[in-house]
């Protein structure tokens, strides 16, 4: 069965305000590119439920969900409101599609698992929104869909999922979800004293853990030692049925809000990796700021998961619609002629960090 990509044209003209960091394109310009490129097309190309109430309560409180929708349709919010479910804030602010874009996200993402039924791939860009819990905002997150996602599985018969996040910042709401669980194994590298603050390496979750926070300047070689020492051995062990990736592209070098520096590669290469590890494989996206180093990594995701040959090279109308992308940032003055031309960045390759490696030995010792 060949991999399913899910999406929506929702994301093309919905933003969290001009000034917000997604006020920019992404879920929108991967589609471009992949069908620019001829990587999608009718039959693999699935467009993605925007999620009932109904079946957001399987993880979100009844009220929080009523409070979302009146957030939308009054498109204000009281102070009270504000106040108890972090709707109106600078964060999580009250714009046109703030319940129905998230809960389209999410809808993909449980779709998702529903097609992994039988076993497969699935990659639902959208998805990966981490932070949301049961009944608040959280970090841009409306909604949690990777929780959501990992219970639709679990609904299906699943008992030994693993959960990946390569995201910069710590998945706490995940974590919160899922603590002490014997069904979820959770996996998260994220950067050190980085916003939400948690995920220390001695933090387990009840056992359901393994956390590796990093110091900024994370490289690729650094993070190819995480994979084969942590990633890897801690999913294998497990014996997964499912595996579950949150793909964020926050920790490349050019990403405003992280100071992790990896190029593309090691998206890929996770990818790549996991591949094969497990009967299903649902790919979500995550963070990401920089509206081409999204594009590029997400799209060559794409390729990954479906074992095509990235180009040296983009073709005329893949490189029109990276030119055609406006960012109000300094580094979007004068974009590299890259970040046009290419999928692939440069490797930043570098030292492995002695501390780093006191870190994995750490948490290697946890593994049967």
């Amino acid at each position: 069965m060949q991999p399913v990509f899910i999406g929506s044209e929702i994301y093309r003209h919905s933003t969290y305000g001009t000034q917000h960091p997604l006020a920019i394109p992404r879920v929108s310009t991967v589609i471009d590119l992949c069908r620019a490129q001829g990587w999608l097309n009718q039959q693999n190309y699935r467009v993605s439920p925007c999620a009932k109430p109904s079946a957001l309560h399987a993880f979100h409180t009844p009220d929080y969900i009523t409070a979302l929708q009146q957030a939308e349709a009054e498109q204000a919010v009281s102070n009270d409101t504000r106040s108890r479910y972090g709707l109106g804030t600078l964060s999580n602010p009250v714009f046109a599609e703030m319940y129905r874009r998230p809960a389209t996200a999410a809808g993909g993402s449980m779709l998702g698992a529903e097609l992994l039924r039988e076993g497969g791939i699935v990659f639902s860009p959208a998805g990966g929104t981490h932070h949301g819990l049961a009944d608040r905002a959280n970090g841009f997150c409306y909604l949690n869909d990777p929780v959501l996602a990992i219970l639709t599985l679990l609904k299906s018969g699943l008992d030994r999922i693993v959960y990946v996040d390569i995201d910069a910042h710590h998945c706490d709401g995940v974590e919160s979800a899922f603590a002490g669980s014997a069904k979820i194994r959770m996996i998260s590298v994220h950067e050190t004293r980085r916003w939400p603050f948690t995920g220390a390496l001695t933090d387990t979750a009840g056992g359901a853990a393994f956390n590796l926070p990093v110091e900024r300047g994370l490289n690729d070689d650094e993070f190819y030692t995480i994979l084969d020492q942590l990633i890897l051995p801690a999913t294998t062990s497990f014996r997964p049925q499912a595996i579950v990736l949150q793909c964020g592209a926050d920790a490349v070098a050019e990403d405003p809000l992280s100071r992790l520096t990896l190029s593309n590669n090691a998206h890929w290469r996770t990818v790549a990796a996991l591949r094969g590890l497990a009967p299903r494989l649902l790919v979500l996206g995550g963070g990401g700021y920089n509206p081409w180093s999204v594009a590029r990594l997400w799209t060559g995701v794409w390729a990954v998961l479906n074992g095509t040959e990235i180009p040296d090279r983009l073709n005329n109308t893949s490189q029109s619609t990276l030119r055609g992308l406006r960012w109000n940032r300094a580094a979007g003055k004068r974009p590299p002629l890259h970040w046009f031309e290419t999928l692939r960045d440069r490797p930043n390759s570098g030292e492995v960090r002695d501390t780093l490696r006191a870190d994995l030995a750490q948490l290697a010792a946890r593994l049967p």
